[in-house]
């Protein structure tokens, strides 16, 4: 039986139609169940990283490709895990990193939090596998080891939190903007008199 055919057993036939949001989270649980093993694991012993390595690389490809396309130029990619020391509490691997010579108030923010994106990634793959019904292939598989690591990697770290506010003004910005959205109408009514 397809997986298809077995999702519609359990829920509504619109949810699990062939790429609909039932199909696609159906086909991401094997690998969100795994990146959760991943993180066990990776916190049990360093061995483990070496799962998570396809996760790390698109974690710092999207800050390093943001960071060209918003001028912030970046200068030095690195997917080798160290150790760094924390101040009192031993030390903390860091599985990567992206250096930039020109970060700024306007691209400090997409450069860092461009990990986000990386979440996509995951969401379009199982929406081309399951666009129409399919079987459980060993390619599937395959698709579950890469996947996994991208739900470990998306998060922007502290640090990346940290660089992001340097684009404080944007949040005056947004709050301007959404309160034009939510009060348009009062809006529209005062310029009209």
């Amino acid at each position: 039986m397809a997986l298809l055919s077995a999702c519609q057993a359990w829920l509504p036939a619109a949810v699990c139609a062939p790429g609909g949001p039932g199909a696609v989270l159906l086909y991401l649980a094997p690998s969100a169940a795994l990146a959760f093993l991943f993180w066990i694991g990776s916190g049990a012993h360093p061995f483990f990283f070496l799962f998570t390595a396809a996760g790390t690389l698109c974690h710092e490809l999207a800050h390093f490709s943001a960071g060209l396309l918003t001028n912030a130029e970046p200068v030095g990619l690195s997917v080798v895990p160290r150790r760094i020391p924390r101040p009192g509490k031993g030390h903390n691997w860091e599985l990567g990193s992206v250096t930039f010579a020109n970060l700024r108030w306007y691209n400090a923010a997409p450069a860092a939090l461009a990990p986000l994106l990386v979440l996509l990634l995951p969401f379009a793959v199982a929406w081309w596998r399951t666009r129409h019904d399919w079987v459980f292939e060993p390619l599937d598989l395959a698709l579950m080891f890469v996947l996994a690591p991208q739900f470990l990697s998306f998060w922007p770290s502290p640090v990346d939190w940290r660089l992001a506010a340097r684009s404080w003004p944007y949040v005056p910005l947004l709050a301007l903007g959404a309160g034009a959205y939510c009060f348009h109408g009062q809006l529209l009514a005062l310029v009209k008199g």
